[in-house]
């Protein structure tokens, strides 16, 4: 299985690139700024170092090269709200395959992924014959992964709910808001949009330190769980 290690500095930045990569099959280990990445780097030897640099304090690309000079031989992708052409060619420069806006689509990601990360392209770190991820399209997607995803999107599902209601059940109205952020953040780029607006709902509730145990119910009806 290829490991991938998330970089961001807010917890819910690092949760939803983890859910979104372990949906396409990859064991995910998380680091919360530039100095645990470099360590858990060293520790893990990943395959690919996805750095979410959109609320972060580090520089992406400096870090890039900083890992590179301690031996990384992983993949870089760069996620940002509004990636400008500067970033992209710094982040082009030091090494990254892509530098991805926000909200990353998880189809066009782990095919993109893929396609860049076994076999021969796994190795070619010649960035000339890279693609950006903005000339894919929805033809170029494997049905296969399609129906993997949701597959996965289904069976996990149980597990998510239970981890906002957990929350619920414990008056910690943070790991509610966390879970209902990566469920709803999953739920929309999958196609579930009414799953998404209600999880939406619920975590912008919990954030002001409310639990509502309504619109938990009609989570569990919707989702028919």
């Amino acid at each position: 299985m290829l490991t991938a290690l998330v970089v961001d500095d807010e917890p819910e930045g690092r949760w939803r690139l983890t859910d979104l990569l372990t949906l396409g099959g990859w064991d995910v280990v998380q680091a919360a700024g530039p100095e645990n990445a470099l360590r858990q780097a060293a520790l893990l030897e990943p395959d690919l170092i996805v750095i979410d640099a959109s609320t972060s304090r580090m520089q992406a690309p400096s870090l890039f090269r900083r890992l590179r000079g301690v031996g990384s031989r992983a993949r870089f992708l760069l996620v940002v709200t509004d990636p400008s052409e500067v970033l992209r060619a710094e982040a082009a420069a030091a090494g990254a395959l892509a530098c991805l806006p926000k909200p990353v689509d998880p189809r066009l990601l782990l095919s993109f992924l893929r396609s860049r990360t076994t076999g021969l392209a796994a190795q070619d770190h010649n960035l000339a014959d890279i693609r950006e991820i903005d000339d894919l399209h929805e033809q170029d997607i494997d049905a296969d992964l399609d129906e993997r995803l949701q597959e996965i999107y289904v069976a996990t599902l149980p597990g998510r709910l239970t981890a906002i209601a957990s929350g619920a059940r414990s008056g910690d109205p943070v790991a509610v808001a966390s879970a209902a952020f990566t469920l709803a953040g999953t739920s929309g780029q999958l196609g579930y949009r009414e799953v998404a607006s209600l999880c939406q709902a619920i975590a912008r509730d919990a954030r002001r330190g409310v639990v509502a145990h309504s619109r938990l119910a009609e989570l569990r009806q919707l989702t028919n769980a």
